[in-house]
This record gives C-alpha cells, sequence and structure tokens, in this order.
C-alpha cells in the first residue's frame, strides 16, 4: 500500500468522522434486487495504474482480466471478507467527508481477495484492515478514480452492497484429479457471493459440495465420464441450475459456462 504520511491524514479523517465511522456494523446484509444500506469504512489502494497485482488473491480466482473482473476489484478486511463467504459479492464506494481528497462519482467493485490484519502496527496507523476496521484496499485505478489524488493514501468511504452486472453465464472451472475435484464458481450475477454449490453427474444424484477456499467447491465423488450439471445457491437464497455444463469427455483444467441468474 502507498501509506506515506497517513498517521496524520488518519488523525484529521478520524476528528471529521467522529464515532459515526465506527457506529455502523456490517451485517453481511444480501442483494436481492435493489441496493444496501449505505456504510462507512476506509479505504486504500495497492499496486500500480497497470493492475498487474490484481491477480490471483485469497478468493482463488485467476487471471482476474480472464474472468472478466478486470481492475474493478478489491481486497476486503476481516470484518468485511467472512472468512471468504463475501468472495464473489459486489459494493458501490464513494469517498466522503474529505475536501481535501474525495472526488464525486462512486466505482462498483467485486470482492476478489483478502486484506489481512497487521498486528505489528496500530490500527490506526498502518494496520488498517485490522478487526474490527471495516476496510476496502482498492486496486490504484479504481482508488484514484474517487479521489483526486493517489497521494491521499487512506480515505473515508461509504459503501454499501448492490447487485452484481456480469456478462454471460456462471463459469466452472474444473480441477483436481480422478479422486478429487475442485471446481472454481465465478462470473456470478445477481448476489454474487455464492454459498453453496452442488454438482451431479449423468449417472449420479445431486452431491453438495463443501467450500475448499474462497468460491473453490470440492467433491471427492468420482465424476469422470460422466456429463455433469451444477446447481449454484447465493447468499440471497436464490438458486441457478445448469444441466449437463460438461459433457461426458470433460477434462480437467477446462471451463464451463452455466445459467445465470
Amino acid at each position: 500500500m502507498a501509506l506515506a504520511m497517513h498517521t496524520k491524514l488518519f488523525l484529521c479523517l478520524t476528528f471529521l468522522l467522529g464515532p459515526a465511522a465506527s457506529s455502523t456494523g456490517y451485517s453481511g446484509a444480501t442483494v436481492t434486487g435493489g441496493a444496501g444500506q449505505w456504510l462507512t469504512a476506509f479505504a486504500t489502494f495497492y499496486g500500480d495504474m497497470t493492475g498487474g497485482e490484481t491477480m490471483q488473491g485469497a478468493c482463488g480466482y485467476g487471471n482476474l482480466f480472464d474472468e472478466g473482473y478486470g481492475l474493478q476489484t478489491t481486497a476486503l478486511s476481516t470484518a468485511l471478507f467472512n472468512d471468504g463467504e463475501a468472495c464473489g459479492a459486489c459494493f458501490e464506494i464513494q469517498c466522503y467527508n474529505s475536501r481535501q481528497w474525495c472526488a464525486p462519482g462512486s466505482i462498483t467493485v467485486t470482492a476478489t481477495n483478502f486484506c489481512p490484519p497487521n498486528w505489528t502496527k496500530p490500527s490506526d496507523d498502518g494496520g488498517w484492515c485490522n478487526p474490527p476496521r471495516k476496510h476496502f484496499d482498492l486496486s490504484m485505478p479504481m482508488f484514484v478514480k474517487i479521489t483526486k489524488d493517489y497521494h491521499a493514501g487512506i480515505v473515508p468511504v461509504m459503501f454499501r452492497r448492490v447487485p452484481c452486472d456480469k456478462k454471460g453465464g456462471i463459469r466452472f472451472e474444473i480441477k483436481g484429479n480422478p479422486w478429487w475435484m475442485m471446481v472454481l464458481v465465478y462470473n456470478v450475477a445477481g448476489a454474487g457471493d455464492v454459498k453453496a454449490v452442488s454438482v451431479k453427474g449423468s449417472g449420479t444424484g445431486w452431491t453438495p459440495m463443501s467450500r475448499n477456499w474462497g468460491q473453490n467447491w470440492q467433491t471427492s465423488v468420482k465424476l469422470q465420464g460422466q456429463s455433469l450439471s451444477f446447481s449454484v445457491t447465493t447468499s440471497d437464497g436464490r438458486t441457478v441450475q445448469s444441466p449437463d455444463v460438461a459433457p461426458a469427455n470433460w477434462q480437467f483444467g477446462q471451463t464451463f459456462e452455466g445459467k445465470q441468474f
């Protein structure tokens, strides 16, 4: 993160915000068609304007450009990340309460990574992602859209959950081996954050998959040689089934596109 001169700035922001910045908790409320309640947090950035540092991450996504997320991404602090359950959720964010640093307008980003705590630094001086702080670590191109100058380093923001607008269907990247399958589920519209996944082979019934990490879901059921169907449930309780997404001759390493919310 570019955190030079943050200590003085943070003290100024704390004075401006007062207790309101920490008085509203994040319940993880889901989005069912409209936007959620505006809450308060802080935001920093990582990387540079190329966005190369946005690849990979704790949600299990790979090349974010190939997967359709691009630079419109954020890492979440512990208070928001929810052990990976928030991966894929979309947030509208705008800078506020700082005439010096805030630019007008807002951005919409998808949660693709985790901002870990830094216990070697206090929460108000470098440990920006320490619990119980609600914090967004944005790609630099997103940060400069809501600030007048990246030298702001850290700014107070308002945020809310919003529906994810994704192009095409849900995608399923199949990984693993003949004895163990792991599927990365991504490009999910609507609520965006996946809460349950099941797989069905042409010769089996529906099998619930367990979360391995982020949005990678696993099963030890042997499904090679069968066409595969997937069922995806998001945090708002909606479920969409994609029948026979993968043909019987599917191979590990392939990606298939299913239906969409």
